[in-house]
Protein backbone atom coordinates (compact mmCIF):
# COMPACT_ATOMS: atom_id res chain seq x y z
CA UNK A 1 0.00 0.00 0.00
CA UNK A 2 0.99 3.69 -0.46
CA UNK A 3 0.50 5.34 3.11
CA UNK A 4 1.32 8.35 4.78
CA UNK A 5 2.09 9.05 8.24
CA UNK A 6 0.61 12.46 9.43
CA UNK A 7 2.64 14.38 12.84
CA UNK A 8 5.80 15.84 13.36
CA UNK A 9 9.25 14.77 11.34
CA UNK A 10 12.98 15.58 11.39
CA UNK A 11 13.78 18.07 11.74
CA UNK A 12 11.25 18.54 14.51
CA UNK A 13 12.74 16.51 17.47
CA UNK A 14 10.84 15.03 20.46
CA UNK A 15 9.23 11.21 20.95
CA UNK A 16 6.32 11.62 18.18
CA UNK A 17 8.98 12.51 15.48
CA UNK A 18 11.04 9.35 16.80
CA UNK A 19 7.73 7.50 17.14
CA UNK A 20 6.85 8.24 13.34
CA UNK A 21 10.35 7.72 11.75
CA UNK A 22 10.45 4.37 13.36
CA UNK A 23 7.21 3.60 12.29
CA UNK A 24 7.62 4.65 8.68
CA UNK A 25 10.10 2.43 8.87
CA UNK A 26 8.02 -0.54 10.05
CA UNK A 27 5.46 0.16 7.01
CA UNK A 28 8.99 -0.27 4.74
CA UNK A 29 9.85 -3.32 6.50
CA UNK A 30 6.23 -5.05 5.31
CA UNK A 31 6.73 -3.93 2.13
CA UNK A 32 4.63 -0.73 1.70
CA UNK A 33 5.63 2.77 0.59
CA UNK A 34 5.53 5.00 3.28
CA UNK A 35 6.04 8.93 3.25
CA UNK A 36 5.63 11.70 6.29
CA UNK A 37 3.70 14.57 6.34
CA UNK A 38 5.50 16.86 8.95
CA UNK A 39 4.63 20.62 10.08
CA UNK A 40 6.44 23.78 8.57
CA UNK A 41 4.58 25.33 12.02
CA UNK A 42 3.76 22.78 14.31
CA UNK A 43 3.54 25.52 17.13
CA UNK A 44 4.10 29.29 17.36
CA UNK A 45 6.82 30.23 19.15
CA UNK A 46 4.84 31.75 22.23
CA UNK A 47 3.17 28.58 23.24
CA UNK A 48 6.22 25.92 22.80
CA UNK A 49 7.10 25.41 26.16
CA UNK A 50 10.94 24.58 25.52
CA UNK A 51 13.66 26.15 24.09
CA UNK A 52 13.57 24.67 20.75
CA UNK A 53 11.48 22.55 18.39
CA UNK A 54 14.43 21.39 16.01
CA UNK A 55 16.63 18.40 16.08
CA UNK A 56 20.55 19.19 15.78
CA UNK A 57 20.68 15.33 14.86
CA UNK A 58 20.69 13.94 11.00
CA UNK A 59 17.35 13.09 8.97
CA UNK A 60 16.30 9.70 9.03
CA UNK A 61 17.95 7.65 5.83
CA UNK A 62 15.57 5.95 3.61
CA UNK A 63 12.39 8.47 4.79
CA UNK A 64 10.91 11.11 2.53
CA UNK A 65 9.60 13.92 4.63
CA UNK A 66 7.68 16.63 3.46
CA UNK A 67 7.76 19.24 5.45
CA UNK A 68 4.14 21.22 4.43
CA UNK A 69 2.11 21.57 7.21
CA UNK A 70 0.76 25.00 8.70
CA UNK A 71 -1.39 24.53 12.25
CA UNK A 72 -2.67 27.97 12.38
CA UNK A 73 -2.91 28.72 8.80
CA UNK A 74 -6.34 27.51 7.50
CA UNK A 75 -5.85 28.34 3.84
CA UNK A 76 -2.23 25.38 4.04
CA UNK A 77 -5.00 23.03 5.34
CA UNK A 78 -7.03 22.83 2.47
CA UNK A 79 -3.36 23.28 0.27
CA UNK A 80 -2.21 20.14 2.09
CA UNK A 81 -5.82 18.32 2.36
CA UNK A 82 -6.11 18.71 -1.84
CA UNK A 83 -2.31 17.77 -1.86
CA UNK A 84 -3.27 14.35 -0.52
CA UNK A 85 -6.27 14.25 -2.30
CA UNK A 86 -4.50 14.25 -5.55
CA UNK A 87 -1.65 11.85 -4.53
CA UNK A 88 -4.74 9.07 -3.04
CA UNK A 89 -2.71 7.23 -0.11
CA UNK A 90 -4.24 3.92 0.12
CA UNK A 91 -3.87 4.81 3.98
CA UNK A 92 -3.25 7.87 6.42
CA UNK A 93 -2.17 7.36 9.72
CA UNK A 94 -2.57 10.53 11.79
CA UNK A 95 -1.20 11.08 15.30
CA UNK A 96 -3.25 13.19 17.70
CA UNK A 97 -2.05 14.02 20.61
CA UNK A 98 -3.52 17.75 21.60
CA UNK A 99 -6.78 19.52 20.21
CA UNK A 100 -4.62 22.23 19.20
CA UNK A 101 -4.34 20.01 16.24
CA UNK A 102 -7.50 19.44 15.80
CA UNK A 103 -9.10 22.05 13.67
CA UNK A 104 -5.94 21.43 11.36
CA UNK A 105 -5.83 17.73 11.17
CA UNK A 106 -9.38 17.46 10.87
CA UNK A 107 -9.57 19.91 7.92
CA UNK A 108 -6.82 18.50 5.93
CA UNK A 109 -8.15 15.10 6.50
CA UNK A 110 -11.97 15.91 5.12
CA UNK A 111 -10.11 17.46 2.03
CA UNK A 112 -7.99 14.42 1.75
CA UNK A 113 -11.03 11.96 1.77
CA UNK A 114 -12.66 13.65 -0.77
CA UNK A 115 -10.84 11.23 -3.08
CA UNK A 116 -13.30 8.48 -2.27
CA UNK A 117 -10.42 6.04 -1.82
CA UNK A 118 -8.37 6.97 1.20
CA UNK A 119 -8.68 5.61 4.55
CA UNK A 120 -7.80 7.54 7.72
CA UNK A 121 -6.52 5.81 10.85
CA UNK A 122 -5.73 7.54 13.89
CA UNK A 123 -3.13 6.76 16.59
CA UNK A 124 -4.30 8.52 19.40
CA UNK A 125 -1.70 9.40 22.22
CA UNK A 126 -4.20 11.74 23.96
CA UNK A 127 -7.90 12.25 23.58
CA UNK A 128 -8.49 14.23 27.02
CA UNK A 129 -5.02 16.45 27.29
CA UNK A 130 -3.10 16.20 30.56
CA UNK A 131 -3.58 19.98 31.05
CA UNK A 132 -7.12 21.27 29.87
CA UNK A 133 -7.86 24.34 27.75
CA UNK A 134 -11.07 26.07 26.21
CA UNK A 135 -11.86 24.44 22.65
CA UNK A 136 -10.53 20.88 23.57
CA UNK A 137 -14.17 19.46 23.43
CA UNK A 138 -15.05 20.50 20.35
CA UNK A 139 -11.85 20.20 18.32
CA UNK A 140 -11.35 17.03 19.21
CA UNK A 141 -14.66 15.84 18.10
CA UNK A 142 -14.19 17.76 14.62
CA UNK A 143 -11.22 15.51 14.39
CA UNK A 144 -12.30 12.34 15.35
CA UNK A 145 -14.98 12.79 12.97
CA UNK A 146 -12.37 12.77 9.89
CA UNK A 147 -11.37 9.19 11.16
CA UNK A 148 -12.39 5.82 9.89
CA UNK A 149 -10.76 4.00 13.00
CA UNK A 150 -8.84 4.57 16.30
CA UNK A 151 -5.51 3.09 17.81
CA UNK A 152 -5.13 3.82 21.13
CA UNK A 153 -1.97 2.90 23.33
CA UNK A 154 -3.53 2.65 26.73
CA UNK A 155 -7.27 1.69 28.44
CA UNK A 156 -7.52 5.21 30.01
CA UNK A 157 -6.99 6.68 25.86
CA UNK A 158 -9.50 4.13 24.73
CA UNK A 159 -11.78 5.12 27.53
CA UNK A 160 -11.70 8.61 26.46
CA UNK A 161 -12.15 7.95 22.82
CA UNK A 162 -15.73 6.34 23.92
CA UNK A 163 -16.79 9.46 26.08
CA UNK A 164 -16.55 10.91 22.26
CA UNK A 165 -17.57 8.52 20.22
CA UNK A 166 -18.62 4.84 21.10
CA UNK A 167 -18.69 3.07 17.49
CA UNK A 168 -15.87 4.15 15.55
CA UNK A 169 -13.83 1.20 15.12
CA UNK A 170 -10.61 0.92 17.26
CA UNK A 171 -8.36 -1.38 18.68
CA UNK A 172 -5.68 -1.07 21.71
CA UNK A 173 -1.88 -1.56 20.89
CA UNK A 174 0.73 -1.01 23.07
CA UNK A 175 3.47 1.31 22.72
CA UNK A 176 6.29 -0.63 20.63
CA UNK A 177 9.62 -0.58 21.91
CA UNK A 178 11.89 1.81 20.66
CA UNK A 179 14.96 0.34 19.34
CA UNK A 180 16.34 2.82 17.22
CA UNK A 181 18.51 4.53 20.06
CA UNK A 182 21.62 1.59 19.71
CA UNK A 183 22.43 -1.27 21.62
CA UNK A 184 22.17 -1.76 25.33
CA UNK A 185 26.23 -0.53 27.01
CA UNK A 186 27.52 -1.50 30.05
CA UNK A 187 26.66 1.20 32.96
CA UNK A 188 30.33 2.14 33.19
CA UNK A 189 30.80 3.06 29.80
CA UNK A 190 27.36 4.88 30.11
CA UNK A 191 28.50 6.88 33.21
CA UNK A 192 31.78 7.22 31.74
CA UNK A 193 30.26 8.58 28.68
CA UNK A 194 28.04 11.28 31.02
CA UNK A 195 30.98 12.00 33.34
CA UNK A 196 29.14 10.86 36.72
CA UNK A 197 31.96 9.10 38.60
CA UNK A 198 30.94 6.81 41.76
CA UNK A 199 27.49 7.95 42.45
CA UNK A 200 26.46 4.32 44.11
CA UNK A 201 23.21 3.83 42.98
CA UNK A 202 21.80 5.60 40.38
CA UNK A 203 18.09 6.76 39.94
CA UNK A 204 17.09 8.20 36.76
CA UNK A 205 13.94 10.91 35.88
CA UNK A 206 13.90 11.66 32.23
CA UNK A 207 11.82 13.43 29.49
CA UNK A 208 10.35 17.07 29.41
CA UNK A 209 9.88 18.09 32.95
CA UNK A 210 6.16 18.62 33.50
CA UNK A 211 3.57 19.16 36.53
CA UNK A 212 1.93 15.74 35.72
CA UNK A 213 5.31 14.29 35.95
CA UNK A 214 5.24 14.90 39.41
CA UNK A 215 9.10 15.13 39.75
CA UNK A 216 8.29 17.56 42.45
CA UNK A 217 7.00 14.82 44.47
CA UNK A 218 10.02 12.68 43.65
CA UNK A 219 12.07 15.50 44.98
CA UNK A 220 9.77 15.46 47.73
CA UNK A 221 10.82 11.32 48.09
CA UNK A 222 14.31 11.90 47.64
CA UNK A 223 14.45 14.16 51.11
CA UNK A 224 12.11 11.34 52.90
CA UNK A 225 15.10 8.96 52.15
CA UNK A 226 17.53 11.19 53.32
CA UNK A 227 16.30 11.78 56.28
CA UNK A 228 15.39 8.80 57.04
CA UNK A 229 18.97 7.37 56.48
CA UNK A 230 17.49 5.22 54.05
CA UNK A 231 19.84 2.11 53.14
CA UNK A 232 19.40 3.08 49.43
CA UNK A 233 21.80 5.58 50.48
CA UNK A 234 24.52 6.53 48.79
CA UNK A 235 22.57 7.48 45.72
CA UNK A 236 22.49 9.52 43.25
CA UNK A 237 18.84 11.13 41.45
CA UNK A 238 19.71 11.95 37.56
CA UNK A 239 17.30 14.51 36.10
CA UNK A 240 17.75 14.34 32.70
CA UNK A 241 15.33 16.38 30.58
CA UNK A 242 14.14 19.90 29.46
CA UNK A 243 11.85 22.18 31.63
CA UNK A 244 8.82 22.33 29.95
CA UNK A 245 7.47 24.88 32.99
CA UNK A 246 9.03 27.07 34.90
CA UNK A 247 12.42 25.97 36.72
CA UNK A 248 12.62 28.07 39.19
CA UNK A 249 10.14 26.45 41.80
CA UNK A 250 12.15 22.86 41.30
CA UNK A 251 15.26 24.83 42.15
CA UNK A 252 13.43 26.46 45.13
CA UNK A 253 12.10 23.60 46.36
CA UNK A 254 15.36 21.24 46.06
CA UNK A 255 17.08 24.26 48.23
CA UNK A 256 14.29 24.05 50.53
CA UNK A 257 14.67 20.57 50.89
CA UNK A 258 18.20 20.79 51.14
CA UNK A 259 18.58 17.88 48.74
CA UNK A 260 21.52 19.13 45.92
CA UNK A 261 24.00 16.93 47.28
CA UNK A 262 21.90 13.94 45.88
CA UNK A 263 21.28 15.13 42.45
CA UNK A 264 22.78 15.53 38.99
CA UNK A 265 20.78 18.39 36.80
CA UNK A 266 21.07 17.57 33.04
CA UNK A 267 18.07 19.86 32.29
CA UNK A 268 18.68 20.13 28.69
CA UNK A 269 17.25 18.51 25.45
CA UNK A 270 18.49 15.07 25.50
CA UNK A 271 19.30 14.19 21.53
CA UNK A 272 18.10 10.96 20.55
CA UNK A 273 22.31 10.06 19.82
CA UNK A 274 22.56 10.54 23.84
CA UNK A 275 19.45 8.69 25.23
CA UNK A 276 21.08 5.15 25.45
CA UNK A 277 23.86 6.62 28.08
CA UNK A 278 21.01 7.70 30.39
CA UNK A 279 19.00 4.69 30.25
CA UNK A 280 22.17 2.18 30.31
CA UNK A 281 23.65 4.12 33.25
CA UNK A 282 20.77 4.69 35.73
CA UNK A 283 19.84 1.42 38.36
CA UNK A 284 16.52 2.21 37.98
CA UNK A 285 13.74 4.79 35.91
CA UNK A 286 11.34 6.57 38.20
CA UNK A 287 8.43 7.59 36.60
CA UNK A 288 6.63 9.55 39.57
CA UNK A 289 3.56 10.88 37.56
CA UNK A 290 0.30 12.22 38.90
CA UNK A 291 -1.78 11.27 35.43
CA UNK A 292 -0.70 9.57 32.58
CA UNK A 293 -2.14 7.21 29.44
CA UNK A 294 0.57 5.50 28.34
CA UNK A 295 4.77 7.06 28.14
CA UNK A 296 6.85 7.36 25.98
CA UNK A 297 9.43 6.52 28.38
CA UNK A 298 8.45 3.27 29.70
CA UNK A 299 9.48 1.33 26.17
CA UNK A 300 12.67 2.96 25.94
CA UNK A 301 13.44 1.23 29.73
CA UNK A 302 12.33 -1.84 28.38
CA UNK A 303 14.82 -1.90 25.33
CA UNK A 304 17.49 -0.87 27.23
CA UNK A 305 16.46 -3.42 30.56
CA UNK A 306 16.26 -0.72 32.85
CA UNK A 307 13.39 -1.42 36.05
CA UNK A 308 11.17 0.74 36.73
CA UNK A 309 9.52 2.35 40.11
CA UNK A 310 5.81 3.83 38.42
CA UNK A 311 2.54 5.10 39.96
CA UNK A 312 -0.21 3.43 39.52
CA UNK A 313 -2.05 6.50 36.96
CA UNK A 314 -2.95 5.69 33.88
CA UNK A 315 -1.82 2.59 32.02
CA UNK A 316 1.65 2.50 34.15
CA UNK A 317 0.58 -0.44 36.31
CA UNK A 318 -0.39 -2.56 33.36
CA UNK A 319 3.18 -1.52 31.59
CA UNK A 320 5.08 -2.11 34.25
CA UNK A 321 4.24 -5.59 35.86
CA UNK A 322 4.33 -5.44 39.52
CA UNK A 323 7.67 -7.44 41.66
CA UNK A 324 8.38 -8.48 37.69
CA UNK A 325 9.36 -5.22 35.76
CA UNK A 326 9.60 -3.34 38.57
CA UNK A 327 7.22 -1.80 41.30
CA UNK A 328 4.25 0.08 41.76
CA UNK A 329 3.12 2.63 43.93
CA UNK A 330 0.71 5.55 44.71
CA UNK A 331 1.38 8.97 43.01
CA UNK A 332 2.24 10.42 46.86
CA UNK A 333 6.57 11.12 47.95
CA UNK A 334 5.96 8.97 51.03
CA UNK A 335 5.08 5.83 49.07
CA UNK A 336 7.29 6.59 46.06
CA UNK A 337 10.57 6.69 48.61
CA UNK A 338 8.87 3.14 50.28
CA UNK A 339 8.60 2.21 46.23
CA UNK A 340 12.65 2.98 45.65
CA UNK A 341 13.63 1.43 49.13
CA UNK A 342 11.66 -1.97 47.80
CA UNK A 343 13.16 -1.86 44.75
CA UNK A 344 16.27 -1.92 46.14
CA UNK A 345 15.73 -4.51 48.70
CA UNK A 346 15.16 -7.01 45.34
CA UNK A 347 17.92 -5.41 43.46
CA UNK A 348 18.33 -4.96 39.63
CA UNK A 349 19.46 -7.90 39.00
CA UNK A 350 15.99 -9.85 40.32
CA UNK A 351 13.99 -7.60 37.30
CA UNK A 352 15.99 -8.03 34.21
CA UNK A 353 14.87 -12.21 33.39
CA UNK A 354 11.45 -10.30 33.49
CA UNK A 355 12.07 -7.68 31.79
CA UNK A 356 13.59 -9.76 29.13
CA UNK A 357 10.68 -12.09 28.81
CA UNK A 358 8.02 -8.80 29.04
CA UNK A 359 9.74 -7.11 26.51
CA UNK A 360 8.44 -9.55 23.30
CA UNK A 361 4.99 -8.32 23.49
CA UNK A 362 5.73 -4.95 22.11
CA UNK A 363 6.67 -5.16 18.54
CA UNK A 364 6.37 -3.25 15.22
CA UNK A 365 4.63 -5.05 13.40
CA UNK A 366 1.53 -5.95 15.85
CA UNK A 367 1.02 -1.50 15.54
CA UNK A 368 1.38 -2.16 11.47
CA UNK A 369 -0.74 -5.06 11.51
CA UNK A 370 -3.74 -3.36 13.45
CA UNK A 371 -3.56 -0.19 11.29
CA UNK A 372 -3.55 -2.31 8.47
CA UNK A 373 -6.52 -4.37 9.21
CA UNK A 374 -8.70 -1.30 10.90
Amino acid sequence: MNVVIIGPGHPLRGGLATFNHRLAKAFQDEGHTCSIYSFSLQYPSFLFPGKSQYSTDPAPEGITIHTVINSINPLNWIKVGNRLKKEKPDLIVVRYWLPLMGPALGTILRRAKKNGHTRVVCIADNIIPHEKRPGDKPFTRYFLKACDAVVTMSEKVMADLRLFDTAKPAALVRHPLYDNFGSIISSAEAREHLQISNPGKLLLFFGFIRQYKGLDMLLEAVAILKKRNSPVLPFKLLIAGEFYEDAERYHSLIKDLDIADLLILKTDFIADSEVKYYLCAADVLIQPYRNATQSGVTPLAYHFETPMVVTNVGSLATLVPHGKVGIVTTPDAAAIADGIEAYFKQGKDFFIPHIQEEKKQYSWDKLVNALVQL
